[in-house]
């Protein structure tokens, strides 16, 4: 197996499930003419996310990590219109990008972008009591996903759905050793969300356009607390 039968197949998939039109081509190829590093989830995954929406009948979402807005709009594109999806994006030039990408989707009214670090926006919309969110994707520096977590806790409810992403980093995630940021990152963020007694867990590895690599899916379970103390 390799990356071309991965491409392939995926390809396969997309043109059957997940076909792009031409507003997401667009802000496709908006991202790329303006440098963002192609890093946006794939047609299939994208569609993945839509589902899970659909499925729990998501009215508010939460996604940390913007980039150019593909994947804010596909999840957007799945609510109802009183939904809101609420995206945080640090670097200023992503977030310029997406905003303009939301504009052509006709999405904007839908969706709540907010430029900043994403431990300040979490911490201020805890601090001002947000209602929580129905569903959660995880999706920036890998270094921080542990804290991440621990802040996203704290906006859910039991019944939450928090997805992460790229949590395998090519079979990295195994190496005990590395001495990559990004993948002790995800290893200290797996290793909570196995340790907290109030998330149901589990992972799932994935080949494909983006190559190898996979996510963890999480459930909220009932507790007095979904907090989970962050360490170092």
């Amino acid at each position: 197996m390799n990356q071309e039968i991965w491409t392939s197949v995926d390809d396969y998939f997309t043109e059957l499930f997940a076909q792009e039109d031409d507003v997401l081509k667009t802000v496709l190829r908006n991202s790329a003419v303006e440098g963002l590093p192609p890093y946006q989830v794939s047609p299939c995954q994208g569609k993945f996310l839509q589902l899970l929406i659909e499925i729990q009948n998501s009215k508010r979402v939460l996604e940390i990590g913007t980039l150019g807005g593909y994947s804010t709009i596909w999840m957007s594109r799945a609510l109802g219109v009183n939904g809101l999806i609420v995206t945080i994006e640090a670097v200023e030039k992503h977030a310029a990008v997406a905003a303009q990408n939301f504009e052509l989707a006709r999405q904007s009214n839908k969706i709540s972008l907010i430029h900043d670090d994403a431990k300040n926006a979490l911490q201020r919309m805890i601090n001002d009591g947000n209602e929580p969110f129905d569903l959660i994707f995880i999706d920036a520096d890998k270094p921080n996903n542990l804290v991440y977590l621990d802040l996203a806790l704290q906006l859910s409810r039991p019944g939450t759905i928090i997805v992460g992403d790229n949590v395998v980093r090519e079979g990295e995630v195994t190496n005990q050793n590395s001495s990559d940021d990004k993948v002790r990152g995800v290893r200290k963020y797996c290793q909570g969300l196995s340790e907290n007694p109030l998330l149901n867990s589990t992972a799932i590895q994935t080949v494909g356009s983006k190559g190898y690599d996979g996510f963890t899916l999480t459930v909220v379970k009932e507790g007095e607390s979904t907090s989970h103390p962050v360490q170092d």
